[in-house]
């Protein structure tokens, strides 16, 4: 059983370091900011997923109606939203 949840678990660590997310470059983080700020929102982290999808992520933004997530693919678009 201990050697059973030992693999469990570095297979859980080396698959969450393969999916980590990257900084968005300084460029692409203005791109997100303003894509944010035409929905009256601001501030948060970003994010860049390293999959390959192309995907920014805007977490923690500061709304009127509360705190959201935002999701926007490629070309800064915002696809989802999400109450945080």
């Amino acid at each position: 059983m201990k050697r059973m949840f030992a693999v469990v678990a570095a297979v859980a660590l080396c698959t969450g370091a393969a999916f980590a997310d990257d900084k968005p470059t300084d460029d692409e983080a203005a791109k997100i900011k303003e894509a944010v700020a035409a929905w009256g929102c601001e501030g948060g982290s970003y994010e860049k997923e390293t999959e390959g999808t192309g995907v920014f992520e805007a977490e923690d933004v500061k709304c009127k109606a509360g705190q959201y997530d935002f999701r926007l693919d490629k070309d800064f678009n915002v696809f989802v939203i999400t109450k945080d």
